[in-house]
């Protein structure tokens, strides 16, 4: 306590000097309105940049919660939307939470993806647990991504849509011709779409979608745009080359999609097709 005293008596020049400085400026803010406001003005923008600051810093830490919760948002309403022409009006639609149709949407995250390889798999962090199994497709907002082919309790593998073996019934999204997309196992950008008729109205820059002859995806879902086209040989089918919407180096997160009329179906046609 005694040196504080001491510290008081040594600087109370100084201490005095700054209380009548700090008094003097509250004086002046408080009775010229000018002055008042500049003050105001000031502080408000300090204290809202450090609080600008201080939210962007929480939302980058929190990044990957935000990620997983837009996620599972999404994932509902794809649940609601893909399913909604098929069983039931707008009129009579109601409850979303309870909803129930052919095709139920899981999220996952990706944990490994290759690109590289003329075969390449992904692998998501959601295995059998998260009631995923093989055959179900897997997509993200842009697009198709793959196929599952391989599940344990916790993990699955998906065979990408940039693997030699995939094969992927697509159409052209203006008609109803359609193909089977491969991949030629050049660039991770392109695919091919081959087995289409001449007779489809082939357009340069024309979406490419999933076709209503697939068990494993909902028809529409996104592919990419058509890059250029040459007939076969034979000059009756169009080898396409599409431009795929999603960048296959940089996945995070996907839709894991499930028909629940797939092995009924197969078991009606006693044949199994993608």
């Amino acid at each position: 306590m005694q040196q504080i005293f001491n510290f008081l008596i040594r600087n109370k020049n100084t201490i005095l000097f700054l209380f009548l400085l700090a008094l003097s400026v509250f004086f002046t803010i408080q009775t010229h309105s000018f002055h008042k406001s500049s003050f105001i003005s000031s502080a408000n923008s300090l204290t809202g940049g450090v609080y600008s600051w201080a939210n962007d810093f929480d939302k980058y830490m929190h990044l990957d919660e935000y990620n997983e919760r837009l996620m599972e948002e999404n994932k509902q309403l794809r649940n609601v939307l893909t399913n909604l022409n098929d069983t039931i009006s707008v009129e009579n639609y109601t409850d979303t939470s309870s909803f129930d149709g052919i095709y139920y949407f899981r999220t996952a995250r990706v944990i490994n993806n290759n690109y590289a390889k003329p075969n390449n798999f992904l692998t998501l962090n959601q295995g059998k647990e998260a009631g995923i199994k093989s055959e179900f497709g897997v997509i993200t907002s842009k697009g198709v991504i793959g196929i599952v082919d391989r599940v344990n309790n916790r993990f699955s593998r998906v065979i990408s849509i940039l693997n030699s073996e995939s094969k992927i019934n697509a159409q052209l999204n203006k008609s109803n011709h359609f193909g089977s997309l491969i991949w030629n196992g050049e660039d991770p950008n392109i695919v091919q779409l081959v087995d289409v008729p001449r007779q489809a109205p082939v357009k340069k820059g024309d979406t490419i979608v999933t076709g209503g002859r697939s068990l494993i995806f909902p028809e529409g879902i996104l592919i990419g745009r058509i890059e250029d086209f040459k007939l076969d040989q034979s000059e009756s089918y169009y080898t396409i080359n599409v431009k795929l919407f999603n960048d296959m180096t940089n996945i995070g997160y996907v839709y894991v999609i499930e028909n629940r009329d797939k092995e009924e179906i197969k078991e009606l046609e006693g044949e199994d097709e993608q």
